[in-house]
C-alpha cells in the first residue's frame, strides 16, 4: 500500500534533510549604498521599474494576496534570502526545532541584511506558528530584517517590539510540532519562487524579488516611472483632462 503521509510521499525525512551552508558565501551582493537606496522605494514603484526592463514575465517575481504584512507600521525593508521548508503540523514524535542549528549556520554565512523565508509544506500550512518571540529575537540578533512565510506566526506584540517586519497567512497561539525539513533550498511562497541569496524587497504591499543582475539599472528606471506617474496624475487632475486622452496615455 502506498504511504499516505504527505512528507514521506515527497521523500522528506523530517528534521534530517538539510543543505550544508558552506556555499552561502558565494552569493552575489550589490553595493551597500544601492541596497539602502532601493530599500526606501515602495514596492509598486520598484515592481514597475523592474517591469520596464523586461527581464521576466509580468506574472512572476512577487507574492499574491494570501500572505499579508503583519506590521504595516514597520514600513519597507530589503535583504538577501535565507530559505527553509518547514512543517509545524505533522503528528508523530516530538521534534520541536529539529534542523534549527543548520538554519542558524546558514544565517551566519549569508550576506547581511537578511530576509528569512519559510515555506510551510506540512499537512496543514498555517495550522501552527513557525516563528515566535524566541526565534524572532535570535534571527534579529543575527542580522534578519524581515520574515516571510506562507504559514503562521505568534507572539505578535513581542515580535513587533523587535522591529522585525513579518509576512504570514496570519497568527495562531501554538507552535505545534515545528521542524526544519530542508534548509538553503529553493522555495515557493504564495506564488513567489525564491532561491537562497535572492534579493528580496518587503513593504506593506507585499514581497518582491529584485533581480540582482539589473539592480544597478533600477535607480534610473525608478526616476522614469515616477516622472511618468506624476505626469499622468497631473493630467487626470488638471483642467485639460478628457477621458479619451487619458485612455490614450494608457495605450487604449
Amino acid at each position: 500500500m502506498p504511504d499516505a503521509h504527505p512528507l514521506r510521499r515527497m521523500g522528506i525525512r523530517a528534521g534530517t534533510d538539510t543543505v550544508p551552508s558552506e556555499g552561502a558565501n558565494v552569493f552575489k551582493t550589490i553595493p551597500p549604498g544601492l541596497l539602502a537606496a532601493l530599500s526606501q522605494i515602495d514596492g509598486p514603484t520598484l515592481s514597475n521599474a523592474i517591469e520596464a526592463l523586461n527581464v521576466r514575465e509580468l506574472t512572476t517575481g512577487f507574492t499574491g494576496c494570501r500572505i499579508r504584512c503583519i506590521y504595516p507600521e514597520l514600513g519597507l525593508t530589503m535583504g538577501y534570502a535565507v530559505t527553509a521548508q518547514v512543517d509545524t503540523t505533522s503528528p508523530g514524535p516530538r521534534k520541536i526545532g529539529a534542523g534549527l542549528r543548520q538554519l542558524i549556520e546558514l544565517v551566519g554565512a549569508t550576506p547581511k541584511p537578511i530576509v528569512v523565508i519559510y515555506q510551510d509544506i506540512g499537512p496543514r500550512p498555517g495550522g501552527a506558528a513557525s516563528i515566535g518571540e524566541y526565534s524572532a529575537s535570535l534571527l534579529k540578533r543575527l542580522g534578519a530584517v524581515a520574515f516571510v512565510t506562507d504559514g503562521a506566526m505568534r507572539d505578535t506584540n513581542e515580535v513587533r517590539a523587535l522591529g522585525l517586519q513579518c509576512f504570514a497567512l496570519g497568527t495562531t497561539v501554538s507552535h505545534g510540532n515545528p521542524r526544519f525539513l530542508r534548509v538553503g533550498v529553493p522555495v515557493v511562497v504564495d506564488g513567489l519562487y525564491i532561491e537562497p541569496g535572492d534579493l528580496i524587497h518587503c513593504d506593506p504591499n507585499g514581497v518582491l524579488s529584485v533581480p540582482l543582475d539589473i539592480a544597478d539599472k533600477l535607480p534610473g528606471e525608478i526616476e522614469k516611472v515616477r516622472a511618468q506617474e506624476r505626469e499622468a496624475l497631473d493630467f487626470i487632475k488638471g483642467p485639460d483632462f478628457t477621458l479619451d486622452a487619458a485612455l490614450k496615455r494608457m495605450g487604449h
